[in-house]
């Protein structure tokens, strides 16, 4: 270290002496104190507390000391001017522009991995020749020779009497004396990675901020006010969440066993890739489950230095984004380049060496609208071949390019495969919100306790929205409802008690989110289709049925593709029932969904074709013998069908049937309904009828679900 006789004390009284015998020595004196600090102390950072960007690093000799920068006595400075002076002219790489403006990605913590990394590529022969030049050629700079010192010692002195940039270029210039010049590459390839992490900081603006889920009415508020841990599980194909308020359901999937909870920092953890050749992973969650907050969460770490700092470089490219280059050739370093301008400074052998870990998160592949051909697209090897986007991805999910990276594809179910047959990948499970996370949503969504209180009481309120939250778009749903009510947006002070009320509103948020994957299409369309299914959803209810196979398709007449990725009204996953046997089979996203969409099909053909399914079989049967119906016929007769199931399974059906007689309900469906709905006494008219079911007492074990069904009716 730089030479330091005599206490510090006596130091402080020899100065204070000579500054006030000769004053002329004052300008003198701060100059030299300024030259000497700067060397030592970066402009923004101090070695010895080895603190840049809140990341600390405390480096002690070995006899407990830590290291320090210490001012020479003036007269030992002025004894050893010339030298230095002398020094600085042989030297020329310690004389530095004070204006210059550092990059913020040098700090002290990088600037002393950089180095030891660096030398650490040397032989031991070699490392004694890099002291020995060392020590030749900047004497003036350390009391003791740096022949005894290890890797980190010598770092550490390096950095204790040089700035950051001189130290950086001190290692370049004697590297190159003894002649590896490859070594020195490796060292300035270090600094320009840093500098593009650094600036790809630039992430935190665009991922740091959400947008309202529900509307998409382009309201934006910080991330981490609004996440939850989601529940992710290491099994694929779960099938759907079946927790139900009245029923027990059979459970849909095969799984024997229970997978593994992960969270966003497993995904692909140092840990995990050392157990793990697999590289590629898919994670699939049905519409609404979280899967946009899994990924903003995985990159909010990486940037903040929290999960995956084994990861080099993380880069987002969502298809959502990588459809505008459907119409043009373009390479897929062209891609990330026109993304992420910051990554113009990156050489080749950075997406091909080992040491260079970057991680692509490709989020939404159920919005990408291209033919995976995998058998008949031509191979594509080279990230910087121009070439058509749907080359690329099929190569992409091939693993032929990139095959040194980590790939995170995120996606609802597929209907097709998605990925090869001879691709090795993992899968993993979105699952939403478990039970404690629901509250947590609501606690953090709301920072007024009292607020984030009557919001859990409004879904306890109901067993059903209470298990529907797993769903964290379900969540965020009633969430904007209430923070309306509290910025007095609203026309009532609490939310309909009237599940049929969140459900629409989930339906049509999902038709919002259809824009994204197929082109718009009209009501009358969006009317059909939803009958189609509602009436799938209905002749499955009355079966006790809850999934159907793939095989049996084809006699439904739905497009799967438009019902599990489009609409995202159902899920797929795969069963087997048998050994080496498989099935594919399409069940709706949960259970009161089916049951919300049954009851809608039988409202809207009671609104549009004037027909009361309850009867239409027996008036195809007796044509001319039935009147003509009015809307208390059609309620009359769902609510004997209900009463006729001991088991309970149109109870909530019926619920929701009930429910869409409510004004507030009547004009959100308005637009499926190809006439007004204008039913002004029905919901008295209904309530009176239950209120005379609960007195006959004919069906007991009914009763509670009646009650529930005036509530329903907000009576």
């Amino acid at each position: 270290m730089c030479n330091n006789t005599g206490g510090v004390a006596a130091q402080q009284l020899n100065i204070g002496l000579i500054l006030c015998i000769i004053p002329e020595l004052n300008v003198f004196f701060k100059s030299c104190f300024r030259h000497y600090a700067d060397q030592v102390l970066s402009p923004a950072q101090s070695y010895r507390s080895m603190t840049s960007d809140d990341n600390s690093i405390n480096i002690s000799h070995e006899d407990g000391s830590p290291t320090s920068v210490l001012i020479s006595p003036l007269h030992n400075r002025l004894e050893h001017k010339d030298d230095a002076v002398s020094e600085l002219s042989e030297t020329p790489e310690l004389n530095q522009d004070p204006n210059e403006i550092r990059h913020p990605s040098l700090t002290v913590a990088f600037t002393f991995k950089a180095i030891c990394k660096t030398l650490g590529r040397l032989s031991e022969e070699h490392i004694r020749g890099f002291k020995m030049m060392l020590w030749k050629r900047y004497p003036k700079s350390f009391n003791t020779p740096p022949q005894g010192l290890d890797m980190v010692d010598l770092v550490d002195r390096m950095l204790e009497c040089f700035n950051l940039e001189v130290s950086l270029q001190i290692t370049k210039n004697l590297l190159k004396e003894i002649g590896h010049n490859r070594i020195i590459d490796h060292l300035q390839t270090l600094c320009i990675r840093i500098k593009v992490q650094f600036n790809l900081k630039t992430l935190k603006r665009k991922y740091g901020e959400v947008c309202e889920e529900s509307a998409m009415q382009g309201g934006r508020r910080p991330f981490d006010d609004v996440f939850t841990d989601l529940n992710i599980t290491s099994t694929c194909d779960n099938g759907p969440n079946i927790e139900h308020e009245v029923m027990t359901i059979e459970k849909l999937d095969s799984n024997k066993k229970a997978g593994k909870l992960l969270s966003t920092k497993d995904i692909f953890s140092a840990e995990r890739l050392e157990h793990s050749h697999l590289r590629f992973m898919l994670i699939t969650g049905v519409a609404g489950s979280g899967k946009s907050m899994a990924v903003r969460r995985l990159i909010l770490d990486w940037i903040e230095e929290r999960s995956h700092q084994h990861v080099s470089f993380l880069f987002p490219l969502p298809f959502r984004e990588l459809k505008r280059f459907e119409n043009s050739k373009v390479s897929l370093l062209e891609i990330i380049q026109t993304l992420y301008p910051e990554t113009k400074k990156l050489r080749d052998e950075d997406y091909r060496c080992n040491d260079c870990i970057i991680m692509f998160v490709f989020d939404g592949l159920d919005e990408y609208n291209g033919t995976l051909d995998f058998q008949n697209t031509s191979i594509l090897s080279d990230i910087k071949d121009p070439t058509t986007l749907n080359v690329i991805v099929v190569n992409l999910l091939r693993e032929r390019l990139l095959y040194r990276s980590l790939s995170l594809v995120f996606s609802r179910p597929q209907v097709n495969h998605c990925i090869p047959w001879d691709t090795c990948y993992d899968e993993v499970d979105v699952r939403g919100f478990g039970d404690p996370q629901k509250d947590e949503y609501f606690q953090k969504s709301f920072k007024d306790p009292d607020q984030a209180a009557r919001v859990i009481a409004y879904i306890n309120s109901s067993q059903t929205l209470r298990i529907m939250c797993h769903l964290p778009l379900f969540c965020s749903l009633v969430a904007d409802e209430y923070k309306h009510i509290f910025r007095g947006q609203a026309t009532w002070a609490e939310p309909p008690r009237s599940i049929t009320y969140m459900y629409t509103k989930l339906v049509l948020a999902l038709r919002q989110h259809r824009i994204f994957r197929a082109p718009d299409r009209s009501l009358e369309k969006e009317r059909d289709f939803l009958t189609q299914v509602g009436k799938l959803a209905f002749n499955m209810l009355e079966q006790g049925q809850y999934k159907i196979a793939k095989h049996d398709w084809k006699e439904v007449g739905i497009n799967d593709v438009e019902l599990v990725i489009n609409s995202g009204l159902c899920t797929q996953y795969i069963t087997k029932p048998h050994v080496l046997h498989q099935v594919k089979v399409i069940s709706f996203i949960h259970p009161t969904m089916q049951e919300y969409l049954a009851a809608l099909y039988v409202f809207l053909t009671f609104t549009n074709q004037g027909k009361n399914i309850y009867e239409q079989q027996l008036k195809d049967r007796f044509k001319g013998i039935f009147k003509a119906h009015t809307p208390m016929d059609l309620y009359k007769s769902a609510l004997d069908s209900s009463l006729q199931c001991v088991d309970g399974k149109l109870d909530i059906f019926l619920r929701f049937l009930l429910g869409m007689a409510l004004k507030i309900n009547l004009e959100l469906l308005q637009p499926f309904c190809t006439c007004p709905v204008k039913w002004p006494t029905l919901t008295e008219d209904a309530a009176a009828l239950i209120r005379k079911k609960i007195r006959e007492n004919q069906h007991p074990g009914r009763n509670s679900n009646l009650q529930r069904c005036l509530e329903e009716l907000s009576l």
